[in-house]
């Protein structure tokens, strides 16, 4: 019996043969935070925090970025997974994090994720 390969879904692309495969650590951070729908969906809220997210009781949008409550509830998820999804792009260098009393608030690392846009680019 030979193995068969998976084939790509409907609507997606198989570049794995075009791409060098060999990556850094943070690279691989990289793509794992961003396998996830819902944490790519978070990335997008926070581009534009005004229009996504209700207004925040302390802190500003753009210089001190949305309170991890009003993430968890847009996402409609517990507390504990949108903070493991947080934490997971902040590792990757995607969002960055300031703590404010009791409340962690987050904004995107846009100068990272130029970054990540331009290796992407010169990697296809």
């Amino acid at each position: 019996m030979t193995a068969r390969r998976a084939r790509p879904r409907a609507g997606r692309i198989d570049i794995s043969e075009n791409i060098d495969i060999s990556m850094d650590m943070p690279t691989i951070r990289t793509f794992k935070a961003l396998a996830n729908e819902t944490r790519l969906q978070i990335l997008q809220w926070l581009k534009d925090p005004e229009r996504n997210f209700t207004a925040q009781e302390i802190g500003d949008f753009r210089t001190d970025g949305v309170c991890v409550k009003k993430i968890q509830e847009k996402a409609g998820l517990s507390q504990s997974t949108v903070s493991q999804y947080l934490s997971l792009l902040q590792k990757a260098g995607l969002v960055s994090a300031k703590r404010m009393g009791q409340w962690t608030y987050y904004r995107r690392d846009e100068k990272n994720i130029a970054a990540v846009v331009k290796g992407l680019r010169r990697s296809l």
